[in-house]
């Protein structure tokens, strides 16, 4: 019999300023029982997608072994392109229902290979709504794209 896997809650964020093509910040919070972790990170030039893509792959890349998950993000693009566009496109050999390659393909893939070790429930939140671990990653990863303005 498998031995339960250990249940995680990780909350993400990412935004780019200006939107597209300013420097950009992501961060993540994951909540294992009584242990917390923050991690964050940032690009120089980038867009508020590529930031929300970031926050969810770095979050899972950091689980070191196949975890039960609840991810909770303020990015529609990110929670319905994971939950209602990915299979197709990988279906599709990574091309969209008109046959264009899928915009931010690198992070896709990169999400799509971190979530497979993992069972993941995607769940969508309004942003700066008073959450208080959503404000906090808000708050992460602005000061991780801030620090991008100052390289």
């Amino acid at each position: 019999m498998d031995e339960p896997k250990p249940q995680v809650i990780i909350y993400t964020d990412g935004g780019a300023k200006p939107n597209p093509n300013g420097p950009g910040g992501w961060a993540a919070l994951l909540i294992f029982g009584d242990h917390q972790k923050e991690i964050s990170g940032g690009e120089p030039s980038t867009t508020n997608n590529r930031m929300e893509l970031t926050a969810a792959c770095a979050a899972l890349e950091a689980l070191n072994r196949p975890c039960a998950v609840t991810l909770y993000t303020d990015s529609t693009y990110l929670k319905n392109g994971v939950t209602q566009w990915m299979a197709k496109w990988v279906k599709n050999g990574w091309r969209t229902a008109d046959k264009k390659p899928v915009a931010n393909q690198d992070l896709w893939e990169r999400l799509h290979a971190a979530a497979r070790r993992h069972d993941i429930t995607w769940k969508w939140m309004r942003g700066h709504a008073g959450n208080p671990e959503n404000e906090r990653v808000d708050r992460l990863a602005t000061a991780a794209r801030e620090k991008q303005d100052t390289n």
